[in-house]
């Protein structure tokens, strides 16, 4: 069986054994409790010789003694025991196993290095994959099976590949308030058996994988990873956020999951000669996110910006430059009706919009100036930075500048002004607007999606 197809099965798991699950509230407590909140449809088989129920489970002396052979096992056991519990689940016919257990090869100690090594052939000639160790598995909301209580049920178009398991529970568990939904996420810890590359392929052919996102620590089977990582990019954004770039980095991805370090000019030519997206740092990781994955349209080049404050305006139109963006020319009819109601003092009427302090106190200059930017045919990207005087008028004026953004046929992007609501933030990106800190972030984030599309011949046309 291919990989693509043997990954397949794991995504569309319908049965599980957690071995070693413990009958109080320790750690491994948690894949139980996140599995049952997630509505995981299929059997969870309890595994544990000192206990014959647990939750309500009945609990199983071994995997051997399971009443059948099942999709995943997560395999909870120490590192000393979990040699003989890949044993059991390769004998039992099981697809699939995770191995949460750590002390391998992290460590950098020769004995654990070994040790995974021979639990990866131990899969391997049993046709059986592995997920770690020292990771944290599989979230996919379409099978129901989750790495961390509370993570979202909805289904998404992100496949998240992560070589930390906190970083991936975390950007799930955030993702909902920025519009952010995954078709999986994967912990793939120190990477003995299944790889990113391995996924990487997997997310190529996937219809349901609109965008990959990864955070890499190393990279294994190098050549496998590139041929794969171009294959994927060939139709859908990558967006790879890589550490051990430095020595400090790769000293810190060396203890957390035993990857060796990198030369940044080598990888900035891998990331090149893929035409896949590099990021630095969580917050534009999370920004490239939520621009590939809110950006449905074609983009094009030509940003409107309307603000109340008007420095604010300017800080934005720089950003723009900077980005690759151009600013719209208005045409007169646009220049003619803003000119009705925009005051005459403190305000302009070019692009940049700055519609004036008043507009804290008239909600309907926002809105009537988005309306306009939004018909005007020389506008690509409407940029908006909103702000009322309480909770109640920012709520107002999100519904109604949400309202503007249906009806138009361009992207929306919104700038928080210091004050502004974390919940109508939440608001504007779960209604399709990316919300972003700084009109810097927001620029940057709309000209590499440009650019990406532009590359591809998906961009918008405009004269």
């Amino acid at each position: 069986m291919q990989t693509t197809e043997q990954i397949q099965t794991l995504m569309e798991t319908k049965s599980v054994a957690i071995v070693g699950l413990p009958r109080g509230m320790k750690t491994g407590k948690l894949f139980l409790i996140a599995i049952q909140d997630m509505g995981f449809k299929g059997p969870i088989y309890a595994v544990n010789p000192f206990t014959e129920e647990i939750d309500g489970l009945k609990s199983y002396p071994s995997v051997e003694a399971l009443p059948e052979p099942v999709d995943m096992a997560i395999i909870l056991v120490p590192n000393s025991q979990a040699k003989e519990a890949v044993v059991q689940c390769a004998e039992k016919g099981v697809k699939g196993a995770v191995l949460f257990t750590a002390g391998y090869k992290e460590t950098g100690e020769a004995e654990g290095a070994a040790l995974e090594e021979e639990m990866a052939c131990i899969a391997k000639k049993a046709g059986m994959r592995l997920i770690g160790p020292n990771g944290m598995g599989l979230y996919s909301p379409e099978a129901g099976i989750s790495f961390f209580p509370g993570l979202p049920a909805k289904l998404g178009p992100i496949a998240l590949l992560s070589h930390s398991g906190s970083m991936a529970n975390i950007l799930c568990r955030m993702g909902p308030e920025k519009g952010l939904y995954f078709r999986f996420a994967v912990s793939l810890g120190n990477e003995c058996d299944l790889t990113a590359g391995d996924f990487l392929e997997y997310c190529a052919q996937d219809s349901k994988t609109g965008i990959v996102a990864a955070y890499l620590e190393g990279i294994r089977k190098g050549g496998v990873f590139l041929k794969n990582l171009k294959k994927a990019s060939e139709t859908k954004p990558v967006i790879l956020w890589k550490m051990g770039l430095n020595p400090e980095g790769a000293s810190a991805a060396a203890s957390h999951t035993g990857s060796m370090a990198g030369d940044e000019r080598i990888w900035n030519a891998v990331v090149s000669q893929a035409r896949a997206v590099s990021v630095n740092g969580f917050e534009e990781w999370v920004d490239a996110m939520m621009g590939f994955s809110l950006f449905s349209r074609g983009m094009g080049r030509r940003a409107a910006i309307i603000s109340g404050p008007g420095g604010l305006a300017v800080s934005a139109a720089q950003a723009c430059g900077r980005a690759g963006l151009s600013l719209a020319e208005l045409s007169p009819e646009s220049k003619a009706k803003l000119a009705e109601f925009v005051p005459q003092t403190g305000t302009s009427l070019k692009n940049p919009v700055d519609i004036g302090m008043n507009s804290s106190l008239d909600m309907s200059l926002y809105i009537r100036a988005a309306q306009i930017m939004a018909e005007d045919p020389n506008v690509d990207i409407v940029m908006a930075a909103p702000i009322g005087l309480d909770l109640e008028t920012n709520h107002a004026l999100t519904q109604a500048l949400i309202d503007v953004y249906k009806a138009a046929d361009k992207p929306f992007v919104m700038i928080k002004i210091p004050g502004f609501e974390a919940e109508c933030a939440q608001e504007f990106c779960q209604a399709g607007i990316p919300f972003f800190d700084s009109a810097e972030r927001a620029a940057a984030t709309c000209g590499m999606v440009y650019n990406w599309q532009k590359q591809r011949g998906l961009h918008k046309q405009t004269p």
